[in-house]
């Protein structure tokens, strides 16, 4: 892969964006990465230096275009250009539908769905610019419904919907779109806290890895959507 490349993914302070973010920087990318706390985009940024010099830590939140604007153009202000999104800023709530307030519905769709528009919406001008790629993070739940998922199963297949009817739209200029739909991760995600246990799911790293064989593909492959989960669930 060229060098110079700059890369910006939501939701980095830990988890799925965290580890994009680490295997990027190793291989030379320039990464700015988002969150909503200033205290966890301070640390992560902090730990991510270990890696490469070129990472940039950003207060924004999806919901906001404002604020998704805002960091795009401190992005461009800081590396000059924006090659690669990655929209993974996401959050889930599982009750029976009956228990699920309007505010949790509301937070999960602004957040997982209206988010990723906001990101795109903010970063799409910059990404004309350069032919680049914009991928989102959905999930197994974006094609498969279970019980207390109301709210999560409407978002993430709305990012499925979303990121592959924007393909169609952004290929004319040259930029590609993925959706990635992950299973079981070894994350922080709904409470979890990350241990030994975890060993069998797929790790932010595997995500990562993924995120970078996606973009050394040759420009003229386009893989719009990939399913990707554990090979033996526990």
């Amino acid at each position: 892969m060229s060098e110079n490349k700059v890369a910006y993914i939501t939701g980095g302070t830990k988890g799925i964006g965290f580890g994009i973010a680490k295997i990027l920087l190793e291989n030379g990318i320039s990464v700015a990465f988002s969150g909503r706390k200033k205290d966890d985009v301070e640390k992560a940024e902090e730990e991510l230096k270990k890696y490469s010099e070129n990472v940039l830590g950003i207060v924004s939140d999806v919901r906001s275009l404002e604020s998704e604007e805002e960091a795009v153009k401190y992005i461009i202000e800081t590396f000059g250009r924006l090659d690669f999104v990655i929209a993974n800023a996401g959050l889930g709530i599982f009750k029976p539908v009956d228990e699920l307030t309007a505010e949790e519905w509301n937070d999960m769709i602004e957040t997982n769905l209206t988010g990723v528009f906001y990101t795109l919406k903010a970063s799409v001008e910059e990404l004309k610019k350069t032919e680049g790629y914009y991928i989102t993070v959905s999930s197994l739940a974006g094609a498969n419904f279970f019980e207390n998922g109301t709210g999560y199963n409407a978002s993430k297949f709305g990012v499925v919907g979303f990121t592959q009817a924007a393909m169609i739209d952004l290929r004319k200029y040259n930029i590609k779109s993925t959706v990635i739909m992950p299973g079981s991760v070894a994350t922080n995600f709904n409470g979890n806290v990350p241990s030994e246990k975890d060993s069998w799911k797929i790790q932010p790293e595997d995500m990562g890895n993924l995120v970078l064989d996606i973009l050394k593909m040759n420009p003229r492959v386009l893989p719009s959507k990939i399913e990707f989960r554990a090979t033996k669930p526990a």
